[in-house]
């Protein structure tokens, strides 16, 4: 779109050589442009003024991005587009603020009276190519922000997500679950509802119903106050603690706790610093299994190195300090950024609620109401590898008391233990231990529960206590060991030995071999396993002993894969059932049909045979699937569906998007092209596709970003989308709405002349499209929108001339519409978009 000159580095040249010798012209004062380009011989100089430039931005000392710029004699700078942002500390939406005073023309110099956005002055240095702006803010040293602003208005908006769950088979009546969840946004108040219906099938034919969700939620920094209708739960922990007996059921009341929801990720260092001392000016590489992730140079002495940088996590790294270009020292250091819990200097997190048991809308019989019910969790960071845990609560007339301990013994070793108890119930017990090494993993796992609930008593609201007909005294374990290790980039074992007491008894051993390659010049995955596992009913109540062999090829087309089993395990009245399945899965593209697979099974009792599939439309996501058991030779089957509607800018859409960022958009997108494929891409992550009509787009919550449009794909239509970024500031449950064009566009080839003939450079030529700039020779080129062939043109933010374009009277050449001149005169202005061009 824009002739990008890449003379920077040689007008810098020029310019250390012999700008700095060169006298200050009459009219000029150090600094300026002029000033600045005296020193440039003639035929460089041409290339200074009135043509693109590269540049550097920088906004009060730090990176605003890469631009190119134009540049005139009067000291004046205009802004074509900014290339890149990359590694910029400034938002999406405070550059866009900036370009779009920018694109409009400013001077360079102190800024003496309506100066927007608190300007005090702006420079251009062609030595270092660079563009400085300085505002009010410059020397202000204000701390970096820890946590989003919320929008000054609030937000308004509905996002309803609806679940629906179908299940049933030969001779059972249909069960399923349709689930309602919907958030909105009221101001800085979210809005949150959960409705369910459901049906268990089979001889219970009851509908039951129950809200467990409706109330209303403000978030703050560092904390959230829920008020309302909900589940009591442990939101704002980093580590739950685990507790025994009943759960709480739904409640009316208010919770209060710590919340990350506002909290910006800014990067943090190492909680143990990392030092060097050089013998002199040196620099230091770092390295993490093997691979370097970060090098900065270091002053002599004693200095700590900036972790901030760094990737999050417990790791090992290999230090490296280089002096004159050797290795002068090498140690082995630990980075600890410990992903779960971002702020050391705050240790504690906690949650709190309290309210009265009850239920709306329910009929299940089981849900207690009328109780007092209260609580209180936290957790409590010790040490920086040290989280313990606490927690109490009333539930059903019943205490409940949990702790626990989350401890990183060594860089790559871990415990985590949970101790809980519940009054009149019994103990539990539950711990966990993780050993990493270079090609795999160790975990130890061990629970146990002592129950006696002799005591235990149901309680009416009238304060009735009923005794249980059936009381339980014992204990249930369940020990377990897990290897899991990499013999090579192919291959891999796993095993898993446990030991259960309770409801199953005995000893159970897992090994498996997974392996990667070619079979019948094809990609191949190969599993053998054979597996010991404790008896059960369903195995006749002797041991599952058997072994198993599957191959998966990716035969056919490139979206195509056949899968192959063969194996041997116990049967139900503990015979031999020898068994093998083959299955074929396909993926489609640009299909309603998103996949589909046939598996066919066949054992001791006969064949059976499964299907499934998934589709997705504009307003609906969904699955199925279809199986016949060769058992007992009868069908089940089962369906899920889901939908969101958001309601915004007094809009309504229908999607098949899972909402699952907090916030949303509208976007209707009008084109005269037919069967374009557009994306959307959100500045904090994650993107959407776009067609022509209505779409929704799941945006994040409370960030101040930037929506941007673009074509999908490696091969873009000559069109053109305005605008093409939008940007959006939406709480929780708010939904906005914006409108994109997608308009043909044709280049345009042409020359710009004054009414002599002379060829006019640095000249801004505009259309709705796009804007281009011509060069020294009167050339230019650009995007022109075809439906609006209307090109203006402007000099020191002066219009000067306007065209009305007939490209059926112009050459084109593939794509490229040859205008040949133009002739910018007086009256085509006055003629405005009713003159037409005359190609010379």
């Amino acid at each position: 779109m824009f002739s990008k000159t890449p003379i920077a580095g040689a007008l810098a040249l020029l310019m250390c050589a012999g700008a700095l010798a060169a006298p200050t012209a009459p009219g000029t004062t150090p600094g300026s442009l002029l000033s600045q380009s005296k020193g440039l011989p003639n035929d460089f100089e041409e290339h200074f003024f009135d043509v693109p430039l590269a540049v550097r931005v920088e906004l009060d000392q730090q990176f605003l991005g890469e631009a190119m710029i134009v540049l005139d004699r009067n000291d004046r700078i205009t802004l074509l587009e900014f290339t890149d942002a990359n590694d910029s500390p400034f938002a999406a939406s405070e550059r866009a603020k900036w370009q779009q005073l920018l694109q409009q023309g400013m001077t360079l110099g102190s800024c003496e009276r309506s100066c927007p956005e608190q300007l005090l002055a702006m420079h251009y240095s062609l030595e270092n190519s660079l563009v400085s702006i300085l505002t009010e803010n410059v020397e202000r040293t204000t701390q970096t922000k820890r946590y989003y602003d919320q929008p000054e208005a609030g937000s308004l908006g509905l996002i309803v997500n609806n679940q629906l769950n179908l299940n049933g088979g030969q001779d059972e009546a249909l069960g399923g679950r349709y689930g309602l969840e919907a958030s909105a946004s009221v101001g800085n108040w979210t809005q949150a509802l959960n409705l369910q219906l459901s049906r268990f099938g089979g001889t219970d034919t009851t509908l039951y119903h129950a809200v467990h969700e409706l109330y209303s939620q403000r978030e703050m920094e560092g904390n959230f106050l829920r008020l309302g209708y909900f589940t009591p739960g442990s939101d704002g922990l980093t580590r739950q603690v685990r507790s025994f007996g009943a759960n709480p059921d739904t409640a009316v009341g208010l919770m209060y706790g710590s919340s990350d929801s506002l909290l910006i990720n800014n990067p943090k260092p190492s909680v143990y610093p990392i030092y060097v001392t050089a013998s002199r000016q040196a620099s230091v590489e770092i390295y993490r299994n093997g691979l370097l992730i970060n090098s900065q140079p270091v002053a002599a002495g004693l200095q700590t190195l900036d972790t901030r940088s760094l990737p999050g996590g417990i790791y090992e790294v290999e230090v490296r300090l280089i002096e004159d270009g050797l290795t002068t020292a090498t140690t082995q250091e630990l980075v600890y950024k410990p992903n779960n819990w971002r702020n050391a200097d705050e240790r504690w997190r906690y949650n709190t609620f309290v309210g009265r048991e009850t239920k709306l809308l329910s009929n299940w019989d089981e849900q207690a109401t009328g109780f007092m019910t209260y609580g209180a969790s936290a957790n409590y960071l010790a040490h920086p590898r040290v989280i313990l845990g606490l927690s109490t609560r009333k539930v059903r007339e019943k205490m409940q008391y949990g702790t626990s301990i989350d401890w990183t013994l060594a860089n790559s070793t871990s415990l985590y233990a949970n101790v809980y108890q519940t009054q009149d119930h019994g103990t539990g017990l539950d711990m966990q231990g993780l050993y990493s090494y270079g090609h795999g993993s160790v975990v130890l796992s061990h629970n146990r529960s002592w129950l006696d609930t002799r005591r235990t008593y149901e309680i009416l609201p009238d304060g009735t206590r009923l005794r249980p007909r059936t009381a339980f005294i014992g204990q249930t374990s369940n020990s377990s060991l897990s290897i899991n290790h990499r013999l090579s980039n192919k291959s891999s074992i796993n095993s898993r030995l446990s030991y259960s007491q309770g409801n199953v008894e005995g000893v159970g051993l897992d090994l498996g071999w997974n392996q990667r390659g070619k079979l019948l010049g094809s990609d191949a995955n190969w599993r053998f396993s054979v597996f010991d596992r404790p008896a059960t009913s369903s195995t006749g109540d002797k041991r599952n002993v058997g072994v198993d062999v599957s191959v998966s090829l990716a035969l056919g087309g490139p979206n195509e894969q056949w899968s192959a089993s063969l194996g041997t395990r116990t049967a139900r009245d503990g015979s031999r059932d020898n068994n093998g399945s083959l299955t074929y899965q396909r993926t489609l593209d640009d299909h309603m049909l998103q996949s589909v697979s046939a598996t066919a099974i066949a054992d001791t009792y006969g064949v059976g045979l499964s299907g499934r599939t998934s589709f997705q439309t504009d307003a609906l996501y969904g699955d199925a699937f279809a199986q016949r058991s060769s058992f007992n030779n009868k069908i089940t089957g089962g369906l899920n569906l889901s939908s969101t509607v958001a309601v915004g800018g007094q809009k309504v859409a229908l999607s098949s998007q899972p909402q699952g960022h907090g916030a949303g958009m509208i976007v209707d997108v009008e084109t005269d092209l037919d069967d374009i494929t557009l994306r959307a891409d959100d500045l904090t992550g994650g993107s959407s596709t776009l067609r022509p009509g209505r779409n929704f787009v799941p945006i994040t919550a409370y960030k101040n970003s930037t929506l941007s449009f673009d074509f999908e794909g490696n091969h873009p239509p000559a069109a053109n989308i305005q605008p093409a970024r939008s940007s959006y500031h939406l709480n929780k449950g708010g939904v906005g709405y914006r409108k994109i064009s997608v308009m043909k566009t044709v280049t345009v080839l042409g020359r710009l002349l004054d009414a002599q003939g002379r060829p006019l450079k640095g000249h801004h030529v505009i259309n709705h499209a796009s804007r281009g700039i011509s060069e020294v020779d009167g050339f230019f080129s650009m995007e022109m929108n075809a439906s609006s062939p209307t090109l203006e043109v402007r000099y020191a933010n002066q219009l000067l001339c306007q065209f009305r374009l007939d490209p059926s009277q112009a050459r084109q050449e593939s794509d490229v519409l040859m205008i040949g001149d133009l002739r910018c005169t007086p009256d085509t202005l006055a003629e405005a978009t009713l003159g037409t061009a005359t190609a010379g």
